[in-house]
């Protein structure tokens, strides 16, 4: 299978990149094909604001928000701000969302609720949002989810699903929860270094904060992996299946593998085996040839 059968969408910190830097970004990833950048909300910019500084610097690129922490703004504030972009970009905003943690939630002064049924109750508030916008587009909601109650609750309501750090196989059997008529958009952390060493040391720097969270053990032990692959920064063969390093090739095939799994888009995490604040676009240029 080759890598034009599908698109390939792209998730990274671009809160690092000064605004300058961030709309020729955007402009980068669409001449080179990129179907879809997924801006992050973490600790710094707001994404709805930073979506629209790129989807005003560029004219076919889709901006996605990735993900959109529901506890930071009430459905009816996130149905018009996703309908405004929506509006002003011809249909191009994607409104991505999920529950993030009892952590971050309770930091914003907010009680976590059961996420199941938060994130339905959400999406529906949103979708049943009464807002007075001049020209409509249909508003595209994803949703971050990896269990199979979450995936049930949700089938009817979402027009894409998201996964993140998970394999193949994983992929596999989210499409079969999901079925046919939901996209489903796989992020996989991805880097160009040949030598084994210096790409799991890399890998597991990329790695380090969430192989912490006790939610990510739980969906990686029904891959197959046991607590032993959590300790000292991952096992092998945690890295391994949670990062696709090496050459192009290699890394392609790995795309391949979750495309043939039956991924809609793969969401490229391009690690930059450098670091700073750019994406790494040798690998995005090789990835979309």
């Amino acid at each position: 299978m080759s890598n034009g059968e599908s698109p390939i969408g792209v998730m990274f910190n671009t809160d690092r990149m000064s605004g300058d830097a961030l709309r020729e970004f955007g402009r980068q990833l669409e001449s080179i094909g990129v179907e879809t950048l997924w801006v992050p909300e973490l600790f710094g910019r707001e994404p709805f604001v930073t979506a629209g500084h790129v989807l005003s610097s560029t004219t076919t690129l889709r901006v996605g928000s990735g993900i959109a922490n529901i506890y930071a703004r009430d459905a009816t504030a996130a149905a018009a701000g996703a309908l405004t972009l929506s509006e002003f970009s011809s249909g191009r905003f994607v409104l991505g969302l999920g529950v993030s943690n009892a952590g971050l939630a309770e930091a914003r002064g907010h009680d976590w609720e059961p996420p199941v049924e938060k994130l339905r109750e959400y999406v529906n508030a949103v979708r049943g949002a009464k807002l007075s916008i001049p020209v409509h587009h249909k508003l595209e909601i994803h949703v971050a989810a990896h269990g199979p109650k979450m995936l049930e609750v949700l089938g009817g309501l979402v027009d894409g699903v998201s996964t993140f750090l998970q394999t193949p196989a994983h992929t596999e059997r989210t499409r079969k929860h999901v079925g046919s008529g939901v996209a489903l958009n796989v992020t996989q952390m991805c880097l160009l270094v040949d030598d084994p060493h210096e790409a799991r040391k890399l890998a597991r720097k990329a790695l380090t904060f969430y192989l912490g969270l006790d939610y990510y053990h739980r969906a990686w032990r029904k891959l197959g992996f046991a607590d032993a692959d959590f300790m000292d920064g991952g096992s092998d063969a945690l890295i391994d299946g949670l990062v696709a390093w090496g050459d192009s090739q290699q890394i392609a095939y790995r795309l391949d593998e979750h495309r043939d799994a039956g991924a809609t888009e793969i969401v490229v995490i391009p690690l930059n085996p450098a670091g700073g604040a750019q994406a790494h676009m040798s690998l995005l240029e090789a990835l979309t040839e």
